[in-house]
């Protein structure tokens, strides 16, 4: 690897922002930073955030929108977990919920047991539900999503239409994913994105789908690059990051918002080399 490479070119409409969330501190968290061991608990199926871990969102959604990046999103995408479903609808959805008959909640009152008001769908970027950037999947129950009809309840302006199956089918109590399978996983999401029109994105995901996903990535950067790339999220913690499109699979130059073909209206253009040859031809 050459440590001393320089900075590298890629064309705009092949580039998308990517900013990557890690969900608030969830209650299965709290033990099991304690005790690793807490994780396999059943009491911790689905994980709700605890009441630190609203604080944490309400403090991302400051930062949000105080940086103007909330102007700028154009999408956002939550693992189907309650934890995460509600760091996403928290930290970017609409202001205080008003009953009306046209608008649907992005989140009801008290959803997983968060003794906290109605979040409103207005004013805000869609919230899509997205089954590619769960957990690593299998043996701890808060890795467990409940049904997508559940969910569909307590988050009604949620897009769920992606998930295919209502019951959770790719969980298994007795098998769990390897980094390996978690980093394949995590490649083929971000595969999956290229096929989105969007260009700046919030996914909000979980640490070590974040973790194995990104290591993947930054082998030909500097040492200290791929550190600051692929080192471990802390609980809402929110990284921005732009991923091009190297492979040619995305979208062709003419999705491009900002190109400009020129040489309109069309003319006489010769290059610089060329007018000055014609000029020493006439003295």
């Amino acid at each position: 690897m050459d440590t001393g490479a320089g900075p590298n070119l890629f064309p705009l409409h092949r580039c998308k922002t990517l900013h990557l969330v890690r969900h608030a501190q969830g209650i299965h968290n709290v033990e099991g930073d304690k005790n690793y061991k807490a994780y396999m608990s059943p009491e911790y199926f689905d994980a709700h955030i605890t009441p630190l871990g609203w604080q944490q969102v309400e403090n991302l959604r400051k930062h949000v929108h105080e940086s103007g990046l909330a102007k700028r999103i154009d999408l956002v995408i939550a693992s189907p977990l309650l934890r995460t479903l509600q760091t996403a609808v928290g930290g970017f959805g609409g202001e205080g919920y008003t009953d009306r008959m046209d608008v649907v909640p992005l989140m009801v009152e008290n959803a997983g047991n968060s003794a906290r008001a109605a979040i409103s769908s207005l004013n805000c970027p869609p919230i899509v539900a997205v089954e590619l950037c769960r957990e690593r999947l299998g043996g701890h129950p808060c890795d467990n999503r409940r049904n997508i009809s559940d969910y569909q309840f307590l988050f009604p302006a949620v897009d769920f239409s992606l998930i295919e199956n209502d019951e959770d089918t790719w969980w298994k109590a007795d098998s769990r994913e390897t980094k390996e399978e978690v980093a394949a996983r995590g490649l083929k999401f971000l595969n999956w994105l290229w096929t989105r029109k969007e260009k700046e994105i919030v996914i909000v995901s979980h640490g070590g789908f974040l973790f194995h996903t990104l290591s993947t990535f930054g082998n030909d950067c500097h040492p200290l690059m791929k550190e600051e790339i692929c080192k471990p999220f802390e609980n809402c913690e929110l990284r921005s990051m732009v991923i091009a499109d190297r492979s040619m699979i995305g979208s062709d130059i003419s999705s491009s918002t900002t190109n400009y073909p020129g040489k309109i209206p069309s003319g006489l253009d010769l290059p610089s080399d060329g007018v000055d040859e014609k000029a020493e031809e006439r003295t």
